[in-house]
């Protein structure tokens, strides 16, 4: 994990234009560049024209659907694909394979909104595959490269898949008293996934970027953490509510106790820190609401979803999509006015959409005024980032981490 991203200084950028090869190269450029855009569709769909979403999958089935999987499950696929070339110097996709899993994710998206049961059927068979088709990759290169450590991040992406296929199904058919048990299932294999990732690499970034600074990796507590995720998972596909709200709630309460333990004040001058602790410690808490949701207490039903899709997995997500990238593309770790305002839009389209959760006068203002500040946030990443992520790296003339096609 030490050398998960290259954090050397790059030697000066050069003039380069676009280049397919390098689009292609690491699963990030393309896949961060295609959930990022999306993240502004499908929002501005759903507050402004939701008249234009067509059954099978329409209204708020649709709108569940693509933000977990048509935007948040995309960047996670793109930064593991990313990070598993890191771990095991073997890249798990690339090049053709690469482009046919963007066509499937793109295929999937034009056919949800089509609408007809051929179109869906269409669609809901290239996005399984899309994450069929990333789950094997994975486990190819971290079984041919004996990356023990890594072996149940394919199983956690085949959790995706099949999470995603219950919930096409169960809208496919109509059975609307299904999708929210199924939506929440993917959902915590998300978190679980989420929580894997941000705990490795926040104290990692953190250390490296910080002189001095030494904070722990809790991995004894993560193993604990993950296992109560699982155990949230099942609890969720069998029904069990008291089980479910406690393994929730020891999966909530370590994320907040290890936010505590990363010494979040050293980081509050470094805005591509405070922005990952921010995210997980917005994770721990959504975690924590799902469990008293789980538990009986009288809360709005959505509010659980999306305090761990909006101040959890959206804000981690703004803050790794920026500071990978960057390493990744051989830039200098800094950030220029722009990026900052785009995390500081993220964070209000966060307090608005959960003001807006509260019925009184002020719900569709803030409702409107969330959406506008989520299309500005990834807007101003699009505008910084799209630029650099269609070229080769910055450094390209200098060696970069060994990445051998699996």
């Amino acid at each position: 994990m030490a050398h998960l991203l290259q954090l050397e200084e790059p030697a000066p950028a050069t003039a380069t234009g676009p280049d397919l090869h390098a689009f292609l190269s690491l699963g990030f450029r393309p896949l961060y560049l295609a959930g990022a855009a999306w993240s502004i569709v499908a929002v501005a769909l759903w507050i402004f024209a939701p008249q234009w979403l067509r059954p099978p999958l329409a209204g708020v089935a649709w709108h569940a659907h693509e933000m977990l999987w048509g935007f948040i499950a995309t960047i996670a696929v793109g930064f593991l694909m990313t990070a598993g070339a890191n771990w095991t110097g073997l890249n798990p996709l690339h090049g053709r394979a690469l482009a046919l899993a963007c066509l499937l994710w793109l295929g999937a998206r034009i056919g949800f909104l089509i609408g007809g049961t051929p179109a869906f059927v269409a669609a809901a068979v290239a996005e399984v595959a899309f994450f069929v088709l990333a789950a094997g990759a994975m486990a190819r290169v971290v079984i041919r490269a004996r990356n023990r450590r890594n072996y149940g991040v394919p199983l956690l992406l085949l959790g995706l898949a099949a999470s995603d296929a219950a919930f096409l199904r169960a809208a496919s058919g109509g059975e609307y008293a299904a999708l929210m048990p199924r939506f929440e299932a993917g959902m915590l294999m998300m978190a679980l996934i989420a929580l894997l990732v941000a705990r490795r690499v926040i104290p990692f970034f953190a250390m490296r970027a910080v002189p001095g600074l030494q904070i722990p990796m809790h991995v004894r507590s993560g193993h604990v953490q993950l296992g109560a995720g699982v155990v949230a998972v099942a609890a969720r596909v069998l029904g069990i509510s008291w089980l479910l709200a406690l393994a929730l709630a020891v999966a909530g309460a370590l994320a907040l106790v290890q936010v505590v333990a990363w010494r979040p004040g050293a980081v509050l001058r470094r805005p591509l820190l405070w922005i990952l602790y921010a995210g997980y410690a917005g994770l721990g808490l959504g975690l924590l609401v799902a469990a008293a949701q789980a538990a009986g207490v009288d809360l709005r039903s959505a509010a659980h979803v999306h305090v761990i899709a909006l101040a959890g997995f959206s804000v981690l997500i703004i803050g790794m999509i920026t500071r990978t990238a960057l390493g990744h593309l051989g830039r200098a770790l800094a950030l220029d006015r722009s990026t900052v305002a785009g995390y500081v839009l993220m964070l209000a389209a966060v307090a608005l959409r959960l003001v807006a959760l509260v019925p009184s006068a002020a719900s569709l203002p803030a409702l409107h005024a969330s959406a506008l500040a989520w299309i500005a946030a990834f807007a101003l990443y699009l505008w910084r980032f799209a630029p650099w992520l269609v070229r080769p790296r910055a450094d390209a003339a200098r060696p970069q981490i060994p990445v051998r096609s699996a």
